[in-house]
């Protein structure tokens, strides 16, 4: 037997519930990545350049759920500058986890080390933006439904 909804008859639920994401991009207010990250549930700051977001993430990472890299834009130097930024994060990486967004990724990664990034196929979809978030903020979700 097989069950169909429509969109209308789907309960959807913000899974950000308020989580602060530092979102570094050139795109104005975000783009879509933080149209994405908003409807979500996320509250968004935009950052467009990589010191200026390692910055704030090293002086408060605790205010911060979450760390979201569009490679493509501005400043970051693609998949490998990002990558770049998550080395220089240090240890701050297992307590704010992060998501890399690139054209340069053949696969997408969701690693159950803490230390490693999520990496995300751009152009993004909506799923796959949502599969990510809740990955990277596996261990807050769950204990949020605990």
């Amino acid at each position: 037997m097989q069950l169909l909804r429509t969109v209308a008859e789907t309960e959807f639920s913000p899974v950000g519930f308020g989580i602060r994401v530092l979102l570094l991009t050139a795109e104005s207010g975000g783009g879509a990545i933080g149209r994405g990250l908003a409807g979500l549930g996320s509250q968004i700051d935009v950052v467009d350049e990589v010191f200026t977001a390692l910055s704030d993430i090293l002086d408060d990472p605790i205010g911060y759920g979450l760390f979201v890299i569009d490679c493509e834009s501005g400043n970051v130097g693609g998949l490998e500058g990002g990558r770049r930024a998550v080395q220089m994060m240090g240890d701050i990486i297992g307590r704010v986890p992060v998501i890399l967004i690139s054209k340069e990724c053949g696969t997408q990664s969701f690693p159950e080390d803490r230390m490693k990034p999520t990496q995300l196929r751009a152009p993004l979809s909506v799923i796959s933006l949502r599969v990510g978030f809740e990955h990277a903020l596996r261990e807050r979700l769950a204990y949020r439904a605990a």
